[in-house]
């Protein structure tokens, strides 16, 4: 088995961190409404950012199941986009240093990626490693964007309600970095933002926000958000429009709106939704995501409420 050691490298001369929270934001898994992969974008346009950490790709990442784009023109290849999976320094907008590990969920050789993270975390003294993803589930957009938290530790997530019980879902890389992390002592965490099922194939800049907004809640880290959030009022505003014009979506809204206010009266007894039906849906949303042919469909009915 190759050393994890051998997977990444640090940069000889990165400054000293403290210690730092690592978010991480991983593509190729759910990610409904695009919410992690805005929250991602979003940060590295606002604030600068340098490589502290790189990993090998090559050993990581399948490139014929996600194969890279390469430019052509006229006569010649210009430009071959490589995927990169590393670790990013930022500051926050009080100067707070933290870190950021993003680029393709590896396809191969999650428990080695996973013990060449750990290593990373211990090298550069992480706190805290938060994880971010978007999940699709049977709520309404009129509604305030939930949440669900989960944590190695109770303290962790103190102040979140949980959403549902037990559920078995496909794994990800993300999910059993945490995992792991959580059984060798490690402090680590992860917010996945619910996504309204009729529109996840839509970029939702609102459900970026609440999730970011979210991370720096529970890193302490101050994070700009105000564009997203103005981003979403425009977008919430635009679904507003698409459900006014279609009777039969508007009834499906209507219908989870009333499941959705139920639930919040009576939490701990509502059935929103129930491990089968979050199961459903995430398996339903990553079979749509591996057929890209299809185009990307609107808010519609595409599973009515549960």
């Amino acid at each position: 088995m190759r050393d994890p050691s051998e997977l990444y490298r640090l940069e000889p001369d990165r400054p000293a961190l403290g210690s730092p929270v690592l978010v991480v934001v991983l593509s190729g898994f759910v990610d409904a409404g695009g919410a992690a992969r805005l929250a991602r974008g979003h940060l590295l346009s606002m604030l600068e950012h340098r490589v502290v950490a790189t990993f090998d790709v090559d050993a990581l990442v399948d490139y014929r199941a996600r194969r890279p784009p390469m430019l052509f023109v006229e006569d010649h290849w210009e430009r071959y986009e490589a995927p990169e999976l590393v670790v990013r320094l930022l500051h926050d907008t009080s100067g707070t240093p933290f870190l950021l590990l993003d680029g393709p969920e590896p396809d191969v050789h999650w428990e080695q990626f996973v013990a060449a993270v750990t290593q990373v975390v211990d090298r550069l003294g992480v706190r805290l490693t938060i994880g971010v993803t978007a999940i699709p589930m049977a709520v309404p957009h009129t509604r305030p964007v939930a949440i669900t938290a989960h944590g190695s530790r109770r303290e962790l997530v103190a102040g979140h309600e949980p959403w549902v019980g037990t559920v078995q879902v496909p794994g990800s890389a993300a999910n059993l970095l945490e995992y792991r992390l959580g059984t060798s002592g490690h402090d680590a965490m992860g917010f996945a933002v619910h996504v309204p099922h009729y529109v996840a194939q839509l970029e939702l800049p609102q459900a970026a926000a609440a999730v970011l907004d979210a991370v720096g809640r529970a890193g302490r880290l101050s994070l700009p958000t105000d564009a997203l959030h103005q981003a979403g009022v425009r977008t919430q505003a635009e679904i507003d429009e698409q459900v006014a014009r279609s009777p039969e979506i508007a009834a499906v809204v209507t219908a989870l709106e009333e499941q959705y206010d139920e639930a919040v009266a009576a939490r701990g007894t509502a059935r929103i939704p129930t491990a089968d039906e979050l199961g459903a849906e995430l398996e339903r949303f990553l079979a749509q995501q591996q057929r890209p042919d299809e185009g990307q469909p609107g808010p519609g009915p595409a599973s009515g409420p549960a």
